[in-house]
């Protein structure tokens, strides 16, 4: 099982401290991206965390369920407005099964990531193809590791420095691991967050897909579809399950 960082501190404060992932110019992109894979069917999402993504989805007719490791998250997403129209299943992304299956799948803002060895990745891919429909897409928004931007002889990347935030990934490649540490100034008070992650590069994602029966659509540099290349520092990629 996953371990769980995102316990009750964190997930009380998770929408106010990442706020600017709810803003429309954010999240609108992507729900339109992700309505016209489902058309008029159904999504999964895994990691729903606190409905960023899920609820707006819902909001335009498509039928999500969503699987989340943290009971702490759910509560934060049940206290929502349409909360009620989505069923979540608590687990492990990698391996919880949930009733039915699913024109699309889904795993947003580097989630992939949250699975901290390739085996547990791998599993993903597997669990996403036992739940899709033929023809059924499965899509990942995830960054692409600054490791070309490390000076010489250095391990930490600082992706955001701000006057209530400061955040810095920390490498280790022996490991394929990124530390990411985040320090927010709030009130006065100085609060931290330190998680590892497993950075995956697009051609490793695409065997792990290959693994699972599933075959590389298209892959873009972000969801209003701009082309990806050799300077995206992230990247949306869509898989199709194989009939």
């Amino acid at each position: 099982m996953t371990k769980n960082y995102f316990d009750k501190r964190i997930a009380k404060g998770y929408d106010a401290k990442w706020a600017n992932l709810a803003e429309p110019a954010v999240v609108d992109p992507a729900v339109d991206f992700l309505a016209d894979l489902a058309g008029s069917g159904s999504a999964l999402e895994l990691g729903i965390g606190t409905g960023r993504i899920a609820l707006p989805l819902s909001q335009r007719r498509v039928r999500v369920h969503g699987i989340e490791l943290s009971p702490d998250m759910v509560e934060q997403f049940q206290l929502k407005p349409g909360a009620d129209n989505i069923n979540v299943t608590i687990g492990d992304f990698a391996t919880t099964k949930v009733a039915g299956s699913f024109e699309l799948a889904y795993l947003v803002r580097n989630t992939i990531t949250n699975l901290t060895t390739q085996a547990a990745q791998v599993e993903c891919f597997l669990n996403v193809a036992a739940h899709l429909k033929p023809g059924g897409y499965f899509v990942i928004e995830v960054y692409i590791p600054e490791l070309q931007r490390l000076p010489p002889g250095e391990t930490i990347h600082a992706f955001d420095v701000t006057e209530t935030h400061l955040g810095f990934e920390e490498y280790d490649v022996a490991t394929q691991i990124a530390h990411s540490h985040h320090y927010w100034v709030t009130d006065g008070r100085l609060e931290t967050f330190s998680a590892p992650f497993r950075y995956v590069w697009p051609s490793e994602l695409d065997l792990m897909a290959r693994i699972a029966g599933m075959t590389l659509h298209e892959r873009w540099s972000d969801w209003n579809r701009e082309p990806f290349t050799s300077e995206s520092r992230s990247h949306v990629s869509i898989w199709k399950k194989m009939t």
